[in-house]
């Protein structure tokens, strides 16, 4: 089943933020961390999922995407720590493996 999602990756702790939209999270992480997308997560190695939240329309994630990029970096960062203080990669957690850094 297709689930729309709104992400956040990040290179490190505190590091740069990317964020994305997609309707299959596990796949389109795991082609960050491999590297397969050409572009701005590949060129800045940010391959660690920070933050996700699921929406019940395709078109209420990508709203919600629009939203958050314009926001500041302040307000993202809060937003990741609200619910991932120690920025810890979520991807293993969603493929139900033990949380790592």
């Amino acid at each position: 089943m297709k689930q729309p999602i709104t992400y956040m990756m990040a290179s490190s702790y505190d590091g740069v933020i990317y964020i994305g939209v997609t309707s299959n999270i596990i796949g389109r992480v795991w082609q960050h961390k491999k590297g397969s997308i050409r572009g701005f997560t590949k060129r800045y190695h940010v391959h660690r999922l920070v933050y996700y939240e699921s929406h019940p329309t395709m078109y209420d994630a990508i709203r919600r995407e629009k939203y958050l990029k314009h926001q500041s970096r302040q307000y993202k960062v809060n937003l990741i720590a609200s619910e991932n203080p120690q920025w810890y990669d979520l991807y293993p957690s969603l493929i139900g493996t033990d949380k790592s850094d």
